[in-house]
C-alpha cells in the first residue's frame, strides 16, 4: 500500500508548493480535486480540457516530485433534481474522466448521488426509512428511473475512455452509503462501480470496518484515511442521528477526527491487515476534516499514525516457516 494525501486540504498553497511540502513528509501519491465538492485548486478538469497546454503545465509539476496520482477526485449529485445542478456536476465529471484518459489515471473518485422523490422535485430526499411505505416507494423510483440508468451511461462513458474504476465514497446523505447499497449499485451497473471506502463515514453509522471490508472484497479501489470520534455523552442522549452544524462540536454525537484521535492504532493496524487479506494494495489518501486541529498538524498526525501502520511492502512470494 502507499500513504497518500487528498490535496484539497492544502488548497490555499499552489501545486507546487503543495507536492513540496507532501514529498518532504514522505507521502508517495497523491488525490487531485478537480472539480465538483474538492473544487479546483489544484487542477481544473473543464478547464484544462478547454486548454490541454495546461495539463502538459500540470503534469510537469507532478513529474519534478516524483508523486504517483493515485485518482482524481469529483465528488458532486449529477442525480440532482434540480436539472442546473445536476448538470455542472454531470459537466465536471465527465471533464474528470476525460483529464483522467489525458494522465493516465484510471480511477475517479466522488459520490453516486441523490436524486428527488419525483421529477418536479427540487432537493434531494434522501429516504431511508422502512416504514411507512411512501419511503420504500420513493427508493425504488430514485434507483430504478435515475440512478441505475445514468450511471449505466456513465461507467460506459467512463470505460470508452480508459477509467475502468468509478469509486463511490459511502456517504450518508446519497443513495450509496453502506455496502449493501454499493453492492446493489455495482450489480446493476457492473464492475466498473466500486468503494471508495472512508471508515469515517462508517463508524457513526455502527459499522464494523473489518465486516465492510469482508463485504466489499474485490471491490474497493480507494480508500480515505480519516477518523470519526463518537461522543457517549451526547449519543445516550439523542442518538447518531442529531445534526448540530459542524462548527457546534461540543454538542455533535459524533465529529470527524485525523487517524488515531477516533480509533486507537491498534483499530487501524486491524484495517490495513484486513485490506491486505482482500487484496487491496492501493493508495491509503489521508481526507483531513478535524475541527479540533489545524490542517497541518492533523495532516502530520495522521502521517505518523499511518506509517506506524500501513503495510507498505508486497510480502513474499512464501512463508519460509510454513
Amino acid at each position: 500500500m502507499k500513504l497518500g494525501v487528498l490535496t484539497v486540504l492544502l488548497g490555499d498553497l499552489s501545486l507546487d508548493e503543495t507536492l513540496r511540502y507532501l514529498k518532504s513528509l514522505g507521502v508517495q501519491q497523491v488525490e487531485i480535486g478537480c472539480g465538483g465538492t474538492p473544487g479546483t485548486a489544484h487542477a481544473d478538469a473543464v478547464q484544462f480540457m478547454e486548454h490541454p497546454e495546461l495539463i502538459d503545465q500540470f503534469m510537469e509539476t507532478i513529474n519534478k516530485y516524483g508523486l504517483d496520482i493515485a485518482a482524481l477526485a469529483c465528488h458532486g449529485n449529477p442525480v440532482h433534481p434540480n436539472k442546473e445542478i445536476a448538470n455542472a456536476y454531470h459537466e465536471q465529471f465527465e471533464a474528470a474522466i476525460c483529464l483522467a484518459e489525458k494522465i493516465g489515471v484510471k480511477t475517479i473518485v466522488g459520490f453516486s448521488g441523490c436524486p428527488g422523490d419525483c421529477e418536479n422535485s427540487q432537493y434531494p430526499n434522501w429516504s431511508i426509512a422502512s416504514w411507512p411505505p411512501d419511503f420504500q416507494k420513493i427508493r425504488d423510483w430514485q434507483w430504478n428511473e435515475k440512478l441505475i440508468p445514468y450511471w449505466k451511461k456513465e461507467a460506459k462513458f467512463a470505460q470508452e475512455h480508459g477509467v475502468n474504476q468509478i469509486a463511490f465514497e459511502l456517504h450518508p446523505g446519497f443513495c450509496v452509503y453502506n455496502p449493501s447499497t454499493l453492492l446493489r449499485l455495482r450489480e446493476a451497473v457492473g464492475p466498473v462501480i466500486g468503494a471508495n471506502l472512508d471508515p469515517s463515514h462508517l463508524f457513526w453509522q455502527g459499522i464494523d470496518i473489518i465486516a465492510a471490508i469482508r463485504a466489499l472484497k474485490g471491490a474497493i479501489y480507494h480508500f480515505h484515511a480519516k477518523d470519526t470520534a463518537i461522543d457517549p455523552y451526547n449519543t445516550a442522549v439523542n442518538g447518531v442521528l442529531d445534526t448540530p452544524s459542524f462548527d457546534r462540536i461540543d454538542e455533535r454525537p459524533w465529529v470527524f477526527r485525523t487517524v488515531g484521535y477516533g480509533h486507537g492504532e491498534d483499530t487501524w493496524r486491524a484495517i490495513f491487515s484486513e485490506l491486505r487479506k482482500a487484496g487491496y494494495d492501493g493508495v491509503i489518501s489521508i481526507e483531513h476534516e478535524d475541527g479540533l486541529m489545524s490542517t497541518r498538524e492533523g495532516l502530520e498526525k495522521a502521517i505518523e499514525v499511518l506509517k506506524r501502520t500501513i503495510i507498505f511492502e508486497s510480502r513474499e512470494s512464501g512463508m519460509y516457516w510454513a
